[in-house]
């Protein structure tokens, strides 16, 4: 409220100014310790540690989440919140889609805890790593599928009542998909350079090893001509009979293969 009492005039309005900063400064300074207080009473205990940090999980603050669980880890070790930290941490880089850093700490979560009661979980998400590290085409290296296939297998058949067995088994299948797309390539790779054995045990591996992928057929007519242009008809015909009972329907493969033998 204006007063007309109060001298404003130039002699006085720096002292009037200095009065105003210093108690904005002293009401500001009250506010801060105050909020320090607040925030040093939140995380005095192993439970509130946590919850704080879960705040941060919540609001995609990752990094801070991060620090604030291993906080927990460090201060109250031999609390449940540590244990529940760990599995947080992990979870966090998950959100993050740091795959690589995420499976590093999953995995040390089920070796150190390998009874938690969700562990059903962490191999899921383990195999979940490895999955999202796959290359999307099966022209590039695939050297972690043998990894996820396993990591799932095991929430299959070990947790077959777990909530995530669907999901794996979908994961997995995917993963065959690509492995049996891998050995085609490969396999029609030496095939195109001639190299016949190489080729021919690459299809029969493919047969083998990835039934039900839909690319059976094609290998073993494949495996057949591969079989009878390195001279070894006996096997050619082992292969062509495989291929005639298994296939019947498919006529343009058998015909193909056929071809080699006369």
């Amino acid at each position: 409220m204006f007063r007309p009492d109060l001298d404003l005039s130039p002699m006085t309005m720096p002292r009037v100014t200095s009065l105003i900063l210093l108690g904005f400064l002293t009401i500001s300074s009250s506010i801060f310790i105050g909020g320090c207080s607040s925030d040093e009473k939140k995380v005095d205990t192993a439970e509130a540690a946590y919850e704080l940090a879960q705040q941060y999980d919540k609001e995609e603050r990752y990094e801070e989440a991060i620090r604030r669980y291993q906080e927990v880890k460090n201060k109250y070790p031999y609390s449940k919140f540590a244990v529940l930290s760990e599995l947080s941490v992990a979870d966090a880089h998950y959100k993050q889609e740091s795959f690589p850093e995420a499976q590093v700490s999953y995995q040390n979560f089920k070796d150190l805890h390998p009874k938690f009661e969700k562990i059903d979980y962490v191999t899921f998400r383990l195999g979940l790593c490895y999955f999202n590290q796959l290359p999307p085409t099966s022209d590039r290296d695939l050297a972690l599928a043998g990894k996820t296939i396993s990591n799932f297998d095991e929430v299959i058949k070990q947790y077959p009542n777990s909530e995530f067995v669907k999901e794996a088994q979908e994961k997995k299948a995917a993963v065959l998909k690509l492995q049996a797309e891998k050995e085609i390539y490969i396999a029609d790779f030496y095939f195109k350079k001639a190299q016949w054995d190489s080729a021919r045990l690459r299809y029969e591996g493919e047969v083998k090893n990835f039934p039900g992928q839909g690319f059976e057929a094609k290998a073993l007519s494949r495996a057949v001509i591969c079989a009878a242009r390195a001279s070894e008809m006996d096997r050619a015909k082992e292969l062509l009979a495989l291929l005639k009972s298994r296939f019947p329907k498919n006529q343009s493969e058998i015909q193909d293969a056929a071809r080699e033998i006369r």
